[in-house]
């Protein structure tokens, strides 16, 4: 059980869990959770922690198939300039190790975005919060849970 999970259950969200095994060698832990679930990549989120340069971290949720626009979030958060945060930074904020960063349960509720390709899906997945664990969910429930906005990220 993961925070993720924990908060559906308890706020009585509707969702699945998907399971596989995750290699340690895989070169994207988005796209392998694709494809051994056998999922549509453009259902499939990843969950990737920028830094502003107001040094506010913030949520950018892409299809695992797209790179994310940084400049289309700085510019949705309200910035100028935006860059990855540092994988120590992210997994302090989040308390998810890479590769298992769920948008859902982190230890500090950060500004969310999500692409706007999710909008128009009955579905999406992103990450349950641990490498080989994924969750099906509605983008509205999402969007919901994390108060998220849909933006243009891609």
């Amino acid at each position: 059980m993961t925070p993720a999970i924990t908060l559906l259950k308890k706020r009585k969200i509707a969702h699945q869990v998907l399971k596989y095994t995750h290699e340690v060698d895989a070169p994207s832990y988005g796209l392998e959770a694709s494809e051994k679930l056998s999922l549509d990549a453009n259902t499939v989120f990843k969950t990737l922690i920028v830094e502003l340069d107001s040094k506010e971290l913030v949520v950018g949720l892409v299809p695992v198939n797209n790179k994310l626009n940084i400049k289309a979030l700085a510019k949705a958060a309200g910035v100028k300039k935006a860059a990855m945060a540092s994988p120590e930074r992210v997994e302090r904020s989040s308390g998810y190790i890479l590769g298992g960063v769920s948008p859902l349960g982190q230890k500090k509720a950060l500004r969310t975005f999500i692409d706007e390709s999710a909008s128009s899906l009955p579905a999406m997945h992103v990450s349950a919060g641990r490498r080989g664990l994924e969750i099906k969910i509605a983008p509205t429930d999402l969007q919901q849970l994390t108060r998220a906005q849909f933006v243009t990220l891609v």
